[in-house]
């Protein structure tokens, strides 16, 4: 029943986000995000406490709460206009949106061997994949979450389908279908500021030692790919893209080892992506040993 009724929320979010005139739902989701926040329980808490972890502890009272309310203003952004990107013309895409280092991503594909992004939770990627796949028109690979009922897990693929992505669900044949993409030279977006079943590489992640996903580091040791940090970010009402210079990812020792450390590294520029614009983070389930909820919310075999 939860399943189902999940179902039925997301269809009528997406078709009243695409009715809505763009001025109405611009001006009205901020609204409702906040009122969100306000009665978010835990998923309130859980972004208070990554607010405090890359601002500090300075950040309290009245502005942390504003903070929280505007953390939930991004999110519904975030939902709204992937919802009514299918549909928006190449041209529409391209006018609301600029980006950084993307001549890197085209050195990438240029030797054929694809290009890995690695992102975090954060501002409009949606968008960015849309990019790609309509403006620079080249293939786009996006390995999401499992989800339940399967009927809510397919909803949301055929959503990023129609945005011209390819979809590959989080499981034990992802591995090897994402090398396949790589091969075929696709651009393959990966969230990876959040290890969901707890097997990841253990890292230090904003002063705290938590587990971050060790695939992106494997795949691009196996594919040669290079492994490029990014992270699309709403800029009032345009959004804007900064790719980062990719990681080393030559080997140094034994396989281990080297996505340990390659993980590491990745920690580390994905806090250099995060920290400029903190309320735009969208990870609201526990991430980090200190978190409440963070053992229920790691499923082995997920």
């Amino acid at each position: 029943m939860k399943g189902a009724l999940a179902l039925a929320m997301f269809k009528t979010g997406s078709a009243v986000a695409r009715a809505a005139p763009a001025g109405v739902a611009t001006a009205v989701v901020p609204i409702l995000g906040r009122a969100v926040a306000m009665v978010g329980g835990e998923r309130r808490r859980q972004v208070e406490r990554n607010l405090e972890r890359v601002v500090g502890r300075d950040l309290a009272g009245a502005s942390l709460r504003r903070a929280v309310g505007v953390t939930f203003g991004s999110y519904g952004r975030y939902w709204t206009e992937s919802f009514r990107l299918p549909g928006t013309a190449s041209a529409a895409i391209a006018a609301g949106f600029d980006i950084d280092g993307w001549d890197q991503v085209e050195t990438a594909l240029e030797n054929g061997r694809g290009a890995i992004l690695a992102m975090p939770h954060l501002g409009g990627w949606e968008w960015g994949g849309f990019w790609i796949a309509t403006v620079r028109a080249h293939q786009v690979t996006a390995v999401v979450e499992p989800l339940e009922p399967p009927e809510l897990f397919e909803w949301f693929a055929e959503l990023r389908r129609s945005l011209g992505m390819h979809v590959v669900a989080l499981g034990p044949g992802a591995g090897v279908a994402v090398l396949k993409a790589l091969r075929a030279n696709h651009v393959v977006c990966l969230l990876s500021d959040r290890d969901l079943d707890g097997a990841g590489v253990e890292v230090e992640f904003f002063g705290e030692r938590t587990t971050l996903p060790g695939g992106p580091a494997t795949l691009a040791i196996r594919s040669g790919a290079p492994l490029l940090p990014a992270a699309v970010y709403f800029d009032g009402p345009r959004r804007y893209s900064l790719v980062r210079p990719p990681l080393v990812t030559a080997r140094h020792g034994r396989l281990r080892d080297d996505v340990t450390r390659i993980t590491q590294d990745l920690a580390r520029e994905l806090e250099a992506l995060i920290r400029p614009a903190p309320e735009q983070w969208h990870l609201m389930q526990p991430n980090w040993p200190s978190d409440p909820g963070y053992r229920q919310s790691r499923r082995p075999g997920r």
